[in-house]
């Protein structure tokens, strides 16, 4: 297993760095945390670079790109701001893998080259009050009404609905023996007739946010299914391990950024004469959010390899996002208590780190969901 990058890949990222550093600095997330308003700037300086057409295929108007390609983006992105690697990582997995996955000719003809050129945006609708870690016990129904569905019920949590223009929503069309049956996906066009957005107040991810959302007999044609109906829930599992190959890399960056602030701040900051970095109850505790880090990025690297070589688990794809989402609220923890007072005050960014973190071991499955799925996996 070669963890090495390749010249192009090299190009890729440091092609990214210069890019992300110009049109997402630091007091550029800042601002858009403090205000709740999204990176749409960042976000399209993406689309015009290319960077939406990354795991697209040439025929489609990509550059068909690997997963660990995908992980380079994240993890860059992630760096600069989680936010922006959220948002960025959505469309290409509901939007990009989902339609390239499971799409019709039509579909993929009518949507990839689009996602390539990044003038669309996708979220996924998937948990609802009822049914979180639980989540194929969900309710929201399609039903056939003339040549399509008729789509009711409520979901909660489909971040970035409000910015979307086609959001991946998993329903229910059937009932059968076990709760995985009779689940269809839909790519619903976010400004249909029916549907109520209600943007939820949270801890952190402000710029973005979350929301909820309702479906009042909202009308989809027949082709806005994707994939087979009554079959639909095999896919989701798809999705979600794309997904936290998605997830882990992006948190991975930001924890990434995290440790290097405390780290500048250790060396800089003085106390009792000397940098407080010098102090081994300090260098510690960055040692170890290092060590923490370094196995961090492995594991990412190593899952977009197993991915890329088809070879990848839903065992190895619990193993990614529990280790990285744990390490990313440590280490924002952890640099937190380094910077002591000043790292409670909103005007420095740790904050952010710490509040934006606390979501990583609770959305895209819980840590205790991971640590079930890793356990099963032993044959316990």
């Amino acid at each position: 297993m070669d963890f090495s990058f390749t010249a192009d890949q090299d190009a890729l990222r440091a092609h990214l760095q210069a890019l992300l550093g110009e049109v997402c600095p630091p007091g550029y997330a800042e601002r858009c945390d403090g205000e709740a308003r999204p990176p749409r700037e960042a976000y399209e300086a993406l689309a015009r670079h290319g960077w939406f057409g990354l795991i697209v295929p040439p025929e489609y108007g990509g550059t068909g790109g690997s997963p660990i390609d995908l992980a380079i983006l994240l993890e860059e992105t992630g760096r600069h701001f989680e936010e922006l690697a959220m948002w960025v990582f959505r469309t290409l997995t509901y939007g990009g893998y989902a339609v390239l996955a499971h799409g019709t000719h039509e579909q993929k003809e009518r949507l990839l080259p689009r996602v390539a050129r990044g003038e669309l945006s996708f979220c996924f609708g998937l948990t609802e009050p009822h049914s979180g870690s639980d989540a194929a016990a969900l309710a929201t129904r399609a039903t056939p009404a003339g040549d399509g569905y008729a789509i009711n019920g409520q979901k909660v949590f489909t971040s970035g609905m409000d910015l979307s223009d086609y959001c991946l929503l998993v329903t229910r069309t059937a009932s059968g023996t076990k709760k995985q049956e009779g689940i269809t996906n839909f790519l619903v066009d976010t400004r249909l007739p029916g549907i109520e957005v209600r943007r939820i107040a949270t801890l952190g991810q402000r710029a973005i946010g979350t929301t909820q959302v309702f479906y009042n007999d909202v009308r989809v044609p027949a082709s806005a299914v994707l994939g087979e109906v009554d079959r639909g829930w095999e896919a989701v599992d798809a999705y979600l391990w794309y997904e936290r190959l998605c997830l882990s890399a992006a948190r991975t960056g930001a924890a990434m950024a995290a440790f290097d602030y405390a780290l500048g701040y250790a060396k800089n900051r003085r106390q009792f004469g000397r940098p407080i970095g010098q102090f081994q109850a300090i260098s510690h505790k960055l040692a170890d959010m290092k060590v923490m880090l370094d196995i961090a990025r492995m594991l990412v690297y190593r899952f977009a390899w197993l991915m890329a070589q088809g070879k990848a688990t839903r065992h190895d794809a619990a193993v990614v996002k529990l280790h990285t989402g744990e390490t990313y609220k440590a280490v924002s923890d952890i640099g937190l208590q380094i910077l002591g007072g000043y790292g409670y005050c909103m005007e420095y960014p740790m904050q952010r780190f710490f509040r934006d973190s606390r979501l990583a071991t609770i959305g895209g499955g819980t840590s205790e969901i991971q640590r079930n799925i890793i356990a099963r996996g032993l044959g316990l």
